[in-house]
């Protein structure tokens, strides 16, 4: 019995049936089995989309832009500014409409026009966006033959005495001391008021553009130093601005096709 216990104590001894484990030959520690791989090699991750340079450039091209109907009171040049819209936006015509001073705040805000070329200042402003453009020479228009053409400029002074028309659409309000009233109701508006003083009745105060606007042979003009100036601005609603609007504002301010609107 003692022979074959010790026998049988050698084979388990053998077979590593000992008490430790993690054991190799001689006691030593083994290194732990690598785990299974499956075979299949992981997916691999898709790189982010990158814009094109096709997209970048279309995506950098602002909307297409629409029809604009700009207003315009008598004497506004703003010939330069439509070209320049049509040159940029061929495809969305600009329409031009001639509005009087006194009617420009109405056709604004009863849609008529969407932005106009107005004089200053306008009345009830506080709904609008208004940009001071430029202001215009006063001068005062004659008959051809008047004594007044012999001074190549003039002052309110010298208009002392003599009958000063005022049409209905006055847009300067100029106050000449002195000055005869006349004896006939006011003209409806200055080309009337230019049509009597050619026939040697009186003098009419009105700025440059519109001398030039109404110009006959049987009158002349010449600037009045001492009198008020005439502003003109840009003017639009402040609730409909609209990219139509903020284009041709940026083509009044004089930024070009490709500048930044700041």
């Amino acid at each position: 019995m003692g022979e074959l216990y010790e026998r049988a104590t050698l084979c388990v001894m053998v077979s590593g049936g000992g008490s430790r484990r993690g054991t190799g030959s001689g006691g030593k520690p083994g290194r732990r089995p690598a785990p299974a791989r499956s075979g299949k090699p992981a997916p691999a991750r898709k790189p982010a989309p990158r814009k094109t340079k096709a997209a970048e450039v279309a995506a950098s091209v602002p909307p297409p832009l629409g029809p604009i109907r700009l207003g315009a009171v008598p004497g506004a040049t703003p010939g330069k500014w439509i070209d320049i819209w049509n040159s940029r936006a061929p495809h969305a015509p600009l329409v031009l409409v001639e509005v009087s001073a006194a009617t420009q705040h109405r056709a604004l805000v009863e849609g008529e026009v969407d932005a106009a070329i107005v004089r200053l200042p306008i009345t009830d402003a506080d709904d609008l966006h208004v940009i001071p453009l430029y202001e215009e020479l006063p001068v005062a228009v004659f008959a051809a033959d008047s004594h007044l053409a012999a001074a190549e400029e003039l002052d309110l002074a010298d208009l002392e005495g003599e009958v000063v028309v005022v049409p209905a659409d006055d847009v300067l309000r100029a106050r000449v001391p002195g000055a005869i009233a006349p004896r006939f109701a006011a003209p409806a508006d200055t080309a009337e008021a230019v049509a009597i003083v050619a026939s040697g009745v009186g003098v009419i105060l009105i700025p440059l553009s519109l001398a030039r606007a109404n110009r006959r042979k049987d009158v002349d003009h010449r600037p009045v130093r001492d009198a008020p100036h005439s502003p003109v601005g840009l003017a639009w609603l402040r609730d409909r601005t609209t990219p139509e609007i903020e284009a041709f504002v940026g083509i009044v301010r004089g930024r070009t096709a490709h500048s930044s609107r700041s």
